[in-house]
């Protein structure tokens, strides 16, 4: 069978007529709520509720002025709702088409990558180890491939597949299936049918992307907001009754009691957790991480150990030929003329590799030398008990076997005596110790096809090495990461010369040496845990000892964040408490066990995720310490003047214009706010300190009961002296900018203008709010509908003044220990003082 860079594919027309008629290559709809639901849902909410019944009392009243804003109210709030949720779910649908899966596909005689859902009948799609079958069909040619095919069948043991007819009672069959993974091999497969014609979806699976479920933090929010909300209800509920019964006025104690259920019930929780999670997840991918379980976000700010890959996080992922070494001979491949047993070298490195390159190894053997034509007979893929790739070759005299791996497997391979083993262990060590990655070839000649490697005579002919450079931003990306008191540790299965190399060009702390995959085997988890204190680079480790390496960290008091793109480092990207896996090399596996997935692959993305989960954990949380903080007053407001036997203050009218600056100003303009410029020089935040607590509460009620003794003391003040119309106008001016003030001082980031471009969101807020109030001050139809009077120009000025004064007081204090150059605590590193 022709190899795969030999087929032509379909041509680009022809693709995409297929796909129009065919339909994409999707399993399920998309998930995006419509308009219509999401207003559907925001009907149900307490608030629209709430507004519905006061309204409806009004109407009942004769109140039609009152009676229609508060309606008109419910729908501006409603509709606030809608375009909050709009947006995030906009922010999610980007996001799940940045993480569709990626094949790579022959099209127009060339492999090139598309997108898994413009895969059609007909196309030849190349699928490697630790990737999922895009859509059903049949392989082509030799290659065998394990395939695990538990999603259509339960059974959890791999099956073997080959394009090659079976024998009559033989297992093998050429059948690929939609969602079955590839455990090991490579092949290529005609695609036969996709989407709901697929195997899987005939019976009616769906993949997922994104996952649709709660949070940690959004289902202990979501508790809160239950909880506070019946006590509104009840505290409502006597408050009608106490203004019924000490007053008579029924009516008039129904609507006291709606206002402070307005008041009190926190319907901004969820909205607010919401969309900082889902915008907080988009601004992410546009920085190249795709988050794939929303409470990453969550983890991210307080990441203090990064534990990354070497090889393309480190490094450019760039492989090129720079050395070649033979017991006979050693060289660079441009040498001129290059001599013979460095040419045998070259040319067995090129017999062990894939006709289909896909390895940057691989890649970089093939620019020296063409890959075969034709396709192996037989191959034995990378093992865990042998490091080394194995292929068989039909000649004219026999069979010719190549093996490319790591020197160690190699060497066993070829039972070499101890001196060829000291000279060839010499010239490693040269080559590793100048940050080359060394890979050792041999080869056998043999008759009859073999069931092992082992079984074969191999001659050891060289050593190969590959120079792969430290990315030119990973100094500068691990000076930040120090800055943030953020520990990296290197995890390669790289040699232990090589591995120190790089980390030490890279910038990561080699003073305590290394340890090797066999000394972490030698000890017990505490052992471990004492041993990785200091130690920052590991060499020649298993894919399963990084599981063992993250728990030793996590029960040293990190919180990990851990690389990881292969097959066997799902365990290690699970039990991790952010697990990363890489986008452009990263496999399937990889990336469903991940929380994020890196686009780019580079180890600066990673340190700009936490930059703004660091950001997005501080938004969030001063958001809900405002939403704490307004609600102090506003009930006090509701509920004091009655229960001191003033007029009222507060209607549902009122409160709902401030519930209508709330939402927008705690969700969005807090969203929005920048990142402080010394976000990154902090050490991050305690494990154990919680997004919202005790200690939240207690902030919000400091910076709310100041805003309530300002507001009701301004209110009983002007009361005797202007009237009650008059006096509710002065307090709900300072209620209203106090609440600005209040959003400013709380959600303000040190080191930002004042008057920033990234705050306009927040001005065009107060800007609004300023037209609105100014209306219903000084239009008397307006004011008549508010119970608002005219205030004069000085008591204005004075409501003002108040206002910003008992909701700006902290924002003044924290600028002047800002000026006054207040220093934070330093970092203590991992392990400090233990």
């Amino acid at each position: 069978m022709s190899p795969a860079h030999a087929f032509s594919g379909l041509d680009t027309d022809e693709a995409a007529r297929r796909l129009a008629a065919d339909g994409p290559n999707l399993l399920s709809a998309d998930r995006t709520r419509s308009l219509a639901l999401i207003a559907l849902s925001a009907l149900r909410e307490p608030m629209f509720l709430l507004l519905a019944a006061a309204s409806a009392l009004y109407l009942t009243l004769g109140d039609l002025s009152e009676g229609l804003l508060l309606a008109a109210a419910g729908l501006v709030t409603v509709a606030l709702v809608v375009a909050q949720e709009a947006r995030s779910e906009a922010a999610l649908k980007a996001l799940r088409q940045l993480s569709d899966p990626v094949v790579r596909v022959v099209r127009d005689g060339r492999a090139q990558a598309i997108a898994a859902q413009n895969l059609v009948c007909g196309d030849i799609v190349l699928l490697a180890e630790g990737q999922r079958a895009p859509a059903d069909g049949a392989l082509l040619g030799p290659d065998i491939l394990q395939i695990d095919e538990s999603a259509l069948t339960g059974e959890s043991v791999a099956v073997v597949r080959s394009g090659v007819p079976a024998p009559p009672d033989g297992a093998l069959s050429d059948r690929v299936f939609a969602g079955t993974l590839v455990v090991a091999g490579q092949g290529v497969v005609r695609i036969d049918a996709t989407g709901p014609r697929t195997a899987l979806g005939r019976i009616g699976a769906s993949l997922s992307t994104i996952g649709e479920s709660r949070t940690p933090l959004q289902k202990s929010t979501g508790r809160i907001v239950i909880w506070i909300g019946a006590m509104a209800l009840v505290f409502a509920v006597v408050v009608a009754l106490a203004y019924g019964l000490l007053r008579g006025l029924w009516i008039d104690g129904a609507l006291a009691g709606i206002t402070i259920a307005i008041a009190l019930i926190p319907e901004e929780f969820p909205v607010v957790l919401s969309v900082f999670l889902s915008l907080g997840a988009w601004r992410l991918a546009q920085h190249q991480v795709l988050v794939r379980r929303a409470a990453a976000i969550e983890a991210l700010g307080g990441a203090t150990m990064l534990c990354v890959d070497k090889t393309g996080t480190l490094t450019e992922n760039r492989m090129a030929v720079a050395a070649l070494w033979s017991p006979q001979a050693e060289g660079r491949p441009d040498d001129e003329p290059l001599a013979p047993a460095l040419r045998d070298v070259l040319d067995t490195a090129v017999r062990a590799s894939s006709p289909q390159p896909t390895d940057p190894m691989d890649l970089a053997l093939a620019a020296l030398a063409p890959p075969a034509t034709e396709r192996p007979e037989q191959v034995w893929p990378l093992a865990t008990h042998r490091l080394a790739v194995v292929q068989t070759w039909r000649t004219p005299d026999g069979r010719r076997t190549a093996a490319k791996g790591s020197p160690e497997a190699v060497f066993a391979l070829c039972r070499m005596t101890a001196s060829e083993t000291a000279a060839a262990r010499s010239a490693l060590e040269r080559l590793a110790s100048g940050g080359l990655r060394v890979l050792a070839v041999a080869e056998a000649d043999h008759d009859a096809a073999v069931a092992a490697p082992e079984e074969l005579e191999f001659r050891f002919r060289g050593l190969v090495g590959f120079l792969d450079p430290v990315a030119a931003d990973v100094p500068a990306a691990l000076e930040v990461a120090r800055a943030a008191g953020i520990d990296v540790a290197m995890i390669t299965g790289d040699y232990p010369a090589t591995a120190l190399k790089i980390a030490g060009d890279a910038g990561i702390d080699v003073s305590a040496g290394l340890m090797t995959g066999a000394e972490i085997a030698a000890l017990d988890e505490a052992a471990l845990a004492a041993r990785i204190r200091d130690v920052r680079v590991f060499a020649r480790v298993q894919p399963g000892q990084k599981l063992a390496l993250v728990r030793a960290f996590q029960a040293n008091g990190a919180v990990v964040a851990m690389t990881g793109d292969g097959v066997n480092d799902a365990p290690a990207l699970e039990a991790a408490d952010i697990g990363v896996a890489m986008g452009g090399r990263g496999t399937d596996v990889a990336r469903e066990a991940a929380d994020l997935v890196l686009l780019d692959d580079r180890f600066g993305s990673i340190l700009g995720a936490v930059r703004l989960g660091r950001r997005i954990f501080t938004n969030l949380r001063r958001a809900l310490i405002y939403i704490t903080a307004i609600h102090v007053p506003i009930a006090g407001l509701a509920l004091l003047p009655i229960l001191l036997g003033a007029p009222p203050l507060l209607f549902p009218i009122h409160v709902v214009l401030l519930e209508l600056v709330i939402d927008p100003v705690c969700s969005l303009a807090f969203e929005a706010e920048p990142s402080e410029e010394d976000a990154m020089r902090r050490p991050p935040r305690p494990q154990r300190s919680g997004l919202f607590g005790l200690m939240e509460i207690v902030t919000g009620l400091a910076r709310g009961l100041p805003i309530l003794a300002t507001v009701l003391a301004l209110y009983l003040i002007v009361l005797p002296a202007a009237g009650e119309a008059v006096a509710r106008s002065a307090a709900y001016v300072a209620l209203a900018v106090s609440n600005l003030a209040l959003a400013l001082a709380i959600g303000a980031s040190a080191g930002v203008g004042l008057f920033d471009p990234r705050r306009r969101l927040f001005w065009s807020i107060s800007a609004s709010l300023a037209v609105i109030l100014l209306t219903a001050l000084y239009a008397p139809a307006v004011a008549h509908v508010f119970r608002f009077g005219a205030p004069s120009p000085g008591l204005l000025s004075l409501a003002v003044a108040a206002g910003l004064f008992a909701g700006g007081w902290s924002g003044l204090v924290r600028w002047l220990r800002a000026r006054s150059g207040a220093a934070r605590p330093p970092y203590q590193p991992l392990g400090a003082g233990a």
